[in-house]
């Protein structure tokens, strides 16, 4: 026997209005940040496996970060401020995966920061011939971002504890 179709929107009844807004923001957020990231560790993967391709594809992951990953975790981190500020949370109140949330995010920061760092450099290398070794740790330290933010969004939405 199936539920009845009403039984979705009563489920998505139960969050007030105010936090829609902040909410979606947070979500378009991280969506794009993890598609940003998966394209980013793509194009360095692919640039690894092929030597010809290498130098348009680091630049392209290069590019990238600097053009997509920054402005979506601006946007994720945002939105989950303004969402937890919305929630209006109790001062004792503090769930694992809200825990798993900061810390991914501020190591994240951390790393996206020295990303964009290598990615400056590597972008001026490029033009000289060099800067794919740049590339290629960029490449890493998405894939090790990326892996962390999917362990982010599963506990933001399995909420394990």
């Amino acid at each position: 026997m199936t539920a009845p179709l009403h039984a979705a929107t009563v489920l998505a009844a139960i969050r007030p209005d105010a936090i829609n807004l902040p909410l979606f923001l947070h979500v378009l957020g991280a969506m794009l940040l993890v598609g940003t990231l998966l394209a980013i560790a793509l194009a360095a993967a692919i640039a690894w496996r092929r030597s010809g391709d290498a130098v348009g594809l680091t630049r392209f992951s290069l590019l990238t970060l600097l053009a997509g990953v920054v402005p979506s975790y601006v946007l994720m981190r945002i939105g989950a401020q303004w969402t937890e500020a919305e929630q209006d949370y109790p001062e004792d109140f503090e769930p694992a995966w809200l825990g798993i949330g900061y810390i991914t995010a501020d190591v994240g920061a951390l790393l996206i920061v020295v990303s964009i760092v290598l990615s400056t450099i590597g972008l001026v290398k490029l033009r000289r011939g060099a800067g794919i070794r740049l590339g290629r740790v960029v490449g890493l330290i998405s894939m090790l971002l990326l892996a962390a933010f999917l362990v982010a969004v599963w506990a933001m939405t399995a909420k394990p504890i």
